[in-house]
């Protein structure tokens, strides 16, 4: 009996609780190996997972360096701000914040409403407010009004260099002027702080942290001096009034350094309140607007004919006329003013000139006479080298190449070049080339910018080109041949008490719709003073003045003589003993 119950087979319900306690074994064993997985095998992976999932990083945004002019007195700076803005879910009485807040931010509060109801989760009402005004809307304690620190940028001079120094956008972006030409440099390296934070967002006590501390922009110091910029544009907004035009520009610059002590253009705008501009005031015309320059290009063309050895201020050009046709028929035909036809300003009987009188009372037909004594490659290769149909290099943006007509096939463009037609210029060209006479020969690369400053204080001071354009010998001699044209040419109005100053005037007329010259004229004057040693080059540009002021010795030249005073005194230049 015994021995059949040794051999008796396991009934169903033994088997089936052995097989459970197998399957329990071994799902205790599965469950600690996978716990000697996580605990030992995979633990710093899980760990390290785990805090990834808690950590957060928040950029450190830097604080944009400023910008100054040539003395230390801030042009741009950076303030403390906040951005004030309502999560809609949150507000209890949309229509009394809208009410509230919109009235104390110069908000439209029915706007402010329909952004309010427009279903988003979050609405701006308005970005960078003065602490002040933003305090006073917190304190009114609604629900669902909040704020955030934000830096405003500020323009502490308003309007003054405004199209120079240019704005950022509302997201601190530079969008115009300096600010956008050096943005890499203004806006710094954000940095970062990394920390771990509970699921609503709350950083956790003692957890640990990192952080990267943001690097700040650069300032720069510009050349721009403050109160020759402002007398350079009250001059052009004078100017407007006076003369009837439509547009002014001024350049001054220093003639050894090619600094740029001011750079204006009217109408201007004041960057702080920009949203209520149409646009065309934040172009700075002085550096990317190009017009035919007229007679201000005859400084070039009798100084090349100088400097090649052609002539001197004393040679003289027999029998010219007031008008010269250098294509047949030209004269006769209303479709063409400069390719053929040439006429002096007023009309004269035809006699001798010397080349110093052509240049004083800037006779259109005497230059081309000197200009035909030169050839096609000499005519353009001085335009080269006086920087004219290329970028002068100067760091700003959107600088205008200016051109220059070399159509092969046109017999007469060297000639019409040479007196300042088929030629396009800049203000700021303008000024380089006067200002390289001004400087015993050599140009010099106009520059708005004299050094950067990082944030530990270290300098990187700009390079600037430079080469010489023709001998010193040459240059002195057109510098005394500009005297004239202030003295008793057609520059009178250019004279400055204390000081002796030379220059040239400009008067081109302007291309109409169909293509011809028209009696609309661009007015200009480009001078240096004092002429013995100069110091600064002033160009002043006049777009389509009355025509009673059409020239640029009416137009332009009292603006020149204003701008050049103040740039005189501020940089401490003494009266000439025999100056006007």
């Amino acid at each position: 009996m015994a021995a059949r119950r040794a051999g008796r087979k396991l009934t169903v319900p033994h088997l089936r609780i052995a097989l459970l306690g197998i399957a329990l074994a071994g799902a205790w064993v599965a469950m600690g190996f996978r716990l000697y997985q996580v605990q030992v095998v995979e633990a710093a992976d899980l760990a390290a997972e785990g805090v990834g999932q808690r950590r957060t990083e928040q950029v450190l945004l830097p604080q944009r360096g400023n910008i100054f002019d040539r003395n230390g007195d801030p042009l741009a700076m950076t303030v403390e701000a906040e951005s004030i803005f309502v999560k809609p879910v949150e507000l209890t009485e949309p229509l009394f914040v809208a009410q509230q807040v919109g009235g104390l931010l110069g908000v439209d509060a029915a706007q402010l409403l329909a952004d309010i109801n427009s279903g988003t989760g979050f609405v701006y009402v308005r970005r960078q407010v003065e602490l002040d005004i933003a305090q006073q809307v917190l304190s009114l304690g609604l629900p669902g009004v909040h704020a955030h620190e934000e830096a405003k940028r500020v323009y502490p001079s308003g309007s003054v260099a405004s199209q120079v120094v240019g704005f950022v956008n509302v997201d601190g972006i530079g969008s115009e002027g300096i600010e956008h030409e050096f943005e890499e440099a203004l806006r710094g390296v954000p940095g970062t702080f990394t920390y771990e934070s509970a699921p609503d967002g709350v950083p956790i006590p003692w957890a640990p942290s990192s952080s990267t501390p943001a690097v700040p922009g650069d300032d720069l110091v510009t050349t721009i001096d403050i109160p020759t910029q402002y007398a350079a544009e009250a001059a052009c907004q004078e100017t407007l009034v006076t003369t009837g035009a439509r547009g002014c520009w001024i350049v001054a610059m220093h003639v050894e350094t090619g600094e740029i002590l001011a750079v204006a253009g009217a109408p201007t705008f004041d960057p702080q309140s920009r949203v209520a501009s149409d646009g065309t005031s934040f172009a700075n015309f002085a550096v990317r607007g190009m017009y035919e320059p007229g007679s201000t290009i005859k400084l070039i063309t009798i100084a090349g004919a100088i400097e090649d050895g052609i002539v001197s201020p004393n040679t003289v050009i027999g029998a010219v006329p007031d008008q010269i046709e250098l294509r047949e028929g030209a004269c006769k035909s209303d479709t063409d003013e400069v390719y053929g036809c040439y006429s002096d300003f007023e009309s004269h009987e035809t006699h001798d000139m010397s080349v110093a009188e052509i240049f004083r009372q800037s006779s259109n037909v005497g230059t081309i006479k000197v200009a035909q004594l030169l050839d096609r490659d000499h005519i353009f290769g001085y335009l080269d080298d006086f920087g004219f149909g290329q970028r002068t290099g100067l760091d700003f943006p959107g600088e205008a190449t200016g051109l220059i007509n070399r159509d092969p096939s046109c017999q007469t463009c060297p000639i019409s070049a040479a007196i300042g037609y088929g030629v396009a210029a800049t203000a700021v060209q303008m000024a380089a080339a006067y200002g390289a006479i001004g400087n015993d020969g050599i140009w010099m690369q106009p520059h708005l910018v004299i050094s950067r400053h990082g944030p530990t204080g270290q300098a990187e001071t700009a390079e600037v080109a430079s080469h010489r354009v023709v001998s010193a010998a040459t240059a002195a001699t057109m510098r005394q041949l500009l005297a004239q044209v202030v003295e008793i040419g057609t520059g009178i109005s250019a004279q400055i008490p204390g000081y002796m100053v030379g220059g040239k005037t400009g008067t081109a007329n302007k291309l109409g719709d169909d293509g011809r010259y028209t009696d609309i004229t661009m007015a200009s004057f480009v001078g240096l003073a004092p002429i013995d040693d100069p110091q600064v080059v002033v160009a002043v540009v006049v777009d389509s003045p009355a025509f009673e002021f059409r020239t640029g010795g009416t137009a332009a030249a009292p603006a020149f003589a204003t701008v050049m005073e103040q740039a005189l005194h501020r940089l401490g230049v003494t009266p000439d003993a025999q100056g006007g």
